[in-house]
């Protein structure tokens, strides 16, 4: 228990508000909310005065592996099991994560505007502006969807090697030093506006995307412009996806250290038992997209098992999250 969670307890125990405790310690309210959130340590002459007004000694307020009575040392020993993060080991990871984010989010944007060529070039050839058969026209465009996937994976895989050591914040219970809440709690209030705005953007593109495909669906029998309109989308979807990744990370990984909302200890459990359930799954759905695609030709079509995949799979995490609680 770090000095901040002590001041709550013994404030509580004792019966005080935060303005009582001010008031007897001779500080302002803003002094003991900040000492309570790990924002700033009180000067030696206030921990002397807290030790006397709750009666405890200095030992017990300072020293992080003191909780309400001196633990024997067998007692210290199996105390915790967590791992401790440092501050500079938080600062690290926040380092790290801030310089992949765009990596990542660059990565997405080239899987999701892969087929975006093959998809001109077969609206082309419909709409008679080009001198290619269908087949020809969707053999380029499978040429272009893997030399666009192929940087992608790169840029995903040197983001990984470049987070990998830093894996266990995602699915091991972690235990923060002190005063690295604090620094993470300020951290996120300085985002907060900027993640929400960029939320809002970022969503209100993806669904924006749709008007497009609306507004194709208008002509008839017009499948180069239903195409044409499909690439419109997937354009509108990659620039909100973009600017949802860019905040989303750096948001994350306050998250992640703070362990809250998808990273809180509960949900890590049940990540970890999921685990090898999807990878086995996106296995599964990759061979029937590449399956279904070499064997029909049509790429302009079964993209739709993705989405569809996607769902499914947030359904059956829902349902296993619910399931857990139950």
């Amino acid at each position: 228990m770090i000095l901040a969670d002590k001041i709550i307890e013994l404030r509580k125990k004792s019966g005080w508000s935060q303005e009582e405790l001010a008031e007897k310690m001779g500080v302002s309210r803003q002094s003991v909310s900040k000492w309570e959130g790990a924002l700033s340590i009180p000067d030696l002459d206030k921990i002397l005065l807290m030790s006397e007004i709750f009666g405890v000694s200095t030992d017990y307020l300072l020293k992080d592996e003191f909780g309400e009575e001196l633990p024997s040392p067998k007692e210290e020993v199996s105390e915790s099991t967590f791992r401790k993060v440092s501050m500079e080991e938080a600062n690290n990871f926040i380092k790290v994560k801030d310089e992949t984010a765009p990596m990542v989010a660059f990565g997405v944007v080239l899987c999701i505007l892969s087929p975006v060529i093959m998809f001109l070039l077969i609206a082309l050839e419909i709409m008679g502006k080009i001198p290619l058969t269908e087949n020809g026209a969707g053999g380029i465009g499978v040429i272009a969807l893997v030399l666009m996937v192929v940087p992608a994976v790169a840029l995903f895989v040197m983001s990984g090697m470049k987070t990998g050591k830093y894996e266990y914040f995602e699915k091991e219970p972690i235990e923060l030093a002190y005063g690295v809440a604090g620094m993470l709690k300020e951290r996120q209030n300085k985002l907060r506006d900027k993640h929400i705005r960029d939320c809002v953007i970022g969503i209100c593109l993806c669904v924006l995307s749709a008007i497009p495909l609306f507004i194709g669906a208008f002509f008839q029998d017009a499948d180069g412009e239903v195409l044409i309109g499909l690439c419109l989308t997937l354009a509108l979807v990659a620039a909100g996806v973009y600017i949802l990744i860019r905040t989303g990370i750096p948001w994350a990984t306050t998250e992640k250290l703070l362990q809250e909302d998808d990273y809180s200890i509960e949900n890590k459990q049940i990540e970890k038992k999921l685990e090898p359930v999807a990878s086995i799954y996106w296995c599964v759905i990759t061979a029937a997209y590449l399956i279904w695609s070499f064997s029909t030709m049509e790429w302009h079509r079964t993209w739709i098992i993705w989405p569809a995949a996607g769902v499914l799979y947030g359904a059956f995490y829902g349902i296993a999250h619910f399931m857990k609680q139950k």
